[in-house]
């Protein structure tokens, strides 16, 4: 890696991962609470969720999808010139993450959310948020998918050991999870395997918060 990097690009590494794990950890806890039946649904992971669920689970989501972008932007720039392929190539699957969900969620809370509210739902079926069997939920598993293809190539970055090494392994462990996400649509069972992402994400994302923490960022 680069080891003199500017300021803005270790405060923006730092902060956009203790964005990104925090986010993570709220919506983690939110999915819990979810599958739980404690924000009105049914429970497990077939249900539809409430206004309330919509509200917990979508807002976290969707400030993710900005703050890891912005942390991929941040790797290209740790990277060394031989890397910088891998951490371009991120930024690209990243960005396509960062799209689709911001989409789905975006969409979710302004005009479903306040429509389902309102008991109002007839003309936006085609956009209500029904897992395995929807859309939009299509669009989402794209999105994680390409969010995983995004840490394959992050973790191409890291070649050190140490603190290096652990990004490494934690970001391949998240990009692994690929197929499990990817086919969830025709395996729905799938998503039991998917949701080691609570682990390997924020792990990834806390692991990043501390190399550029080291890297000499002021806080």
């Amino acid at each position: 890696m680069i080891s003199e990097l500017s300021h803005s690009t270790k405060s923006a590494g730092f902060w956009s991962a203790v964005a990104a794990t925090l986010c993570s950890v709220a919506y983690v806890i939110a999915q819990m609470a979810e599958w739980a039946g404690l924000l009105g649904s049914l429970g497990g992971p077939e249900s539809r969720s409430t206004v309330l669920g919509l509200a917990v689970l979508l807002t976290p989501s969707l400030l993710l999808g900005s703050a890891f972008l912005v942390l991929m932007v941040s790797v290209h720039q740790l990277a060394s010139p031989a890397r910088k392929v891998w951490s371009h190539a991120a930024v690209v699957f990243a960005t396509a993450y960062a799209t689709l969900i911001s989409i789905v969620y975006f969409v979710q809370l302004t005009l479903v959310a306040p429509r389902m509210a309102a008991g109002r739902e007839e003309g936006i079926e085609a956009f209500l948020f029904v897992p395995f069997d929807s859309f939009l939920y299509a669009v989402d598993i794209l999105g994680y998918s390409f969010m995983s293809v995004a840490t394959l190539f992050a973790a191409a970055v890291f070649t050190g050991s140490g603190i290096e090494r652990l990004a490494r392994y934690f970001l391949l462990a998240n990009g692994l999870l690929l197929p499990f996400l990817a086919l969830q649509m025709y395996f729905h069972s799938l998503i039991w395997i998917a949701s080691l992402w609570a682990i390997t994400f924020p792990a990834s994302t806390c692991v990043l918060a501390i190399i550029f923490r080291k890297s000499g960022v002021r806080v």
